[in-house]
C-alpha cells in the first residue's frame, strides 16, 4: 500500500516506520510542524494537496490522535489510522473522533471502551509492540557493559514535571487537598484497578475545577470534567508519588541506577545517571541491567506500557507492577515478573538478583515471545485488518 505517515517526534515513530518499510509498503513521510492539533489552515491545505497528488494512497497514519489530520481525511474520504500511546489523551475528547473515516487505536482497553460509543466499530484496543531487531543494528560492546552494567535500573520520568497538580495544589481548600491525598494513598496500595475516577462525584470534580486555574477545552470538545480531574490531575500526581516512594524503598536496600531528567534530589541513595537517549542508550541500558523496573502511569489502568515491550525486545529482564492485560499476552514468572506491592517488589528483587540462571531464562523467554508475537510488523498487520483496509 501507499501510506502517508505524519510524524511529530513520538518515541514510537521510528519503529513503526521501520516496520512499514519491512512490510513492503510505500511510505510518504510528513515532518511538517503545525500551530494547533485542532486546526491549522496551512497544514490542512498541505495535507489535502499531498493526498490529492497521491490518489492511490490507502491511508494516513499518526502516533496519537490529531483532529487536524482527521479533518483532512474526512474531506478526502481517506481512512485515518491513529495509534494513541498516551493515556489520558486530550485530543480524543474532540468531537472529530466521530468521523466515519477514523480508525482509532488505543493502548489502554478502558480508553477504547470509553470512546467507542462516539464512533462504534471504529475504535479499538491495540497493544503496543517493539521494533526488532533493536540491538542487531547497534550491538552492545564491552565499553557499553562498563558504562551500563547494573543490578537494577529504571528509565523514565518521575512525573514531577508532568503532574499539573503540583502547580494548582496551592489553590485548593484544605478539605480538597486532604481528600485528594487520601485517594492517592489508597490508590497506591492497589494495582490493576484505577478507582479514582469511580471514587469522585461530578460535584467534587466541578468544585475542583472552580478552585484551580482550569484551562478550558476548545468549543468542539466534549468536556469530561470528572475524567480530566481523575486522570490528568490526580492520576498523574499518584504516579509521581508512587515512583518516588518505590525508588526510595528500593534504594534503601539495593544498588539502583535511575535514568531521568526529573528532579531526583528526594532520593539521595539512588545512582542518578541523568537522561538516556532513547535510540542509542536506552536499548543498551535495558540489555545490561540485571533487573529493569517498569512502573505504569496510573491512568493506564490495565494496558501494557511501551517500556515493557522495549525491555523484552532488548533481551532484558522485566519486573513490572501488576497490569490486568499482561497475562493475556505473557506468562508471569516465565516471560516477565509482576509485583503487587512494594514489599513484594523488594522480596522479588532480592530473589532474582541471587538466581541468575532463572532470571536470564525469563529474559530469553520474554525476548522470544516479543520477537514472535509483538513486533510492530505483527501489530501493524493487525491494525490494517481491524481498520478494514486489507
Amino acid at each position: 500500500m501507499k501510506i502517508i505517515f505524519c510524524r511529530w517526534n513520538s518515541i514510537c515513530e521510528d519503529g513503526i516506520s521501520n516496520a512499514l518499510n519491512r512490510l513492503g509498503h510505500t511510505l510518504i513521510t510528513v515532518n511538517r510542524p503545525f500551530t494547533s492539533v485542532d486546526y491549522d489552515k496551512e497544514y490542512l491545505k498541505f495535507l489535502v494537496d499531498l493526498v490529492q497528488e497521491n490518489p492511490d494512497t490507502s491511508c494516513v497514519i499518526t502516533v496519537n490522535y490529531f483532529p487536524i489530520v482527521a479533518r483532512a481525511c474526512k474531506v478526502l474520504n481517506k481512512p485515518y489510522l491513529s495509534w494513541t500511546v498516551d493515556c489520558p489523551s486530550f485530543p480524543l475528547y474532540s468531537k472529530t473522533i466521530a468521523y466515519p473515516t477514523n480508525r482509532i487505536f488505543t493502548l489502554e482497553p478502558k480508553q477504547a471502551e470509553k470512546f467507542y460509543p462516539y464512533n462504534p466499530g471504529n475504535v479499538f484496543n491495540l497493544p503496543l509492540g517493539c521494533d526488532l531487531p533493536i540491538l542487531e543494528r547497534d550491538p552492545v560492546t564491552n565499553e557499553d557493559h562498563k558504562n551500563y552494567d547494573c543490578d537494577i535500573s529504571f528509565i523514565g520520568s518521575l512525573y514531577s514535571e508532568k503532574s499539573k497538580y503540583n502547580g494548582i495544589e496551592k489553590y485548593l481548600s484544605d478539605y480538597m487537598k486532604g481528600y485528594v491525598d487520601a485517594l492517592i494513598n489508597a490508590q497506591m496500595n492497589v494495582y490493576g484497578y484505577f478507582f479514582i475516577e469511580d471514587s469522585i462525584t461530578d460535584e467534587f470534580a466541578s468544585e475542583f475545577k472552580k478552585q484551580v486555574e482550569w484551562i478550558p477545552l476548545p468549543e468542539d470538545y466534549m468536556e469530561d470534567i470528572k475524567g480530566i480531574v481523575a486522570g490528568t490531575y490526580i492520576g498523574y500526581q499518584c504516579t509521581q508519588r508512587e515512583r518516588i516512594k518505590t525508588l526510595q524503598a528500593i534504594s534503601e536496600h539495593f544498588n539502583m541506577d535511575l535514568w531521568t531528567l526529573s528532579d531526583a534530589s528526594m532520593i539521595p541513595k539512588i545512582n542518578n545517571r541523568g537522561g538516556a537517549d532513547s535510540e542509542r542508550m536506552m536499548p543498551k541500558i535495558m540489555r545490561c541491567s540485571k533487573i529493569n523496573l517498569n512502573m505504569t502511569n496510573r491512568p493506564i489502568e490495565t494496558g501494557i506500557t511501551l517500556r515493557t515491550f522495549d525491555i523484552m525486545g532488548c533481551g532484558g529482564f522485566v519486573m513490572t507492577n501488576y497490569q490486568a492485560q499482561i497475562p493475556e499476552y505473557f506468562v508471569p514468572g516465565e516471560d516477565l515478573v509482576m509485583y503487587e506491592s512494594i514489599p513484594d517488589l523488594l522480596n522479588k528483587i532480592d530473589y532474582y538478583l541471587t538466581h541468575d540462571e532463572e532470571r536470564e531464562q525469563i529474559a530469553r523467554n520474554g525476548y522470544e515471545k516479543v520477537k514472535q508475537y509483538h513486533t510492530y510488523d505483527v501489530r501493524l498487520q493487525q491494525m490494517f485488518k481491524l481498520a478494514r483496509i486489507i
